[in-house]
């Protein structure tokens, strides 16, 4: 039986700048965060149910669509939701995310700029 994890979100994250951004967000809203290194690792820590998943969609650590596809296409995984930001110049890589069932993929400005309400709002919901 997996624990269930809901003051932890993970991220796939390798750009230091939003490491740390998501870091210190996510401790003013009380959440702890982990990150997560490798695909494997991902779909291990998912199956604790955290409260939800940041995915970089330019991340070189991992396969992002392939982990977003499988995140979605998995039953036990499938209702944890998962936010992926990329560059606003990268549309074909974006209708990939929704294509792979991401509901939620911004430009990563907005992503910066939203954080700490999109952490609350998920936070709020537990």
């Amino acid at each position: 039986m997996q624990k269930s994890n809901h003051r932890k979100i993970l991220a796939a994250v390798d750009d230091l700048f939003f490491a740390v951004k998501i870091t210190e967000a996510a401790k003013r809203t009380g959440l702890d965060v982990e990150f997560v290194k490798t695909e494997k690792d991902a779909l291990e820590k998912a199956g604790q149910n955290p409260l939800l998943i940041i995915l970089d969609l330019n991340t070189k650590a991992l396969p992002p669509l392939e982990l977003a596809s499988k995140l979605k296409s998995d039953p036990a995984l499938k209702s944890i939701p998962v936010i992926a930001y990329l560059s606003h110049v990268q549309g074909e890589l974006k209708q990939q995310a929704h294509d792979a069932g991401l509901e939620m993929v911004m430009p990563r400005s907005a992503f910066s700029l939203n954080l700490p309400q999109i952490l609350k709002r998920y936070a709020s919901t537990e």
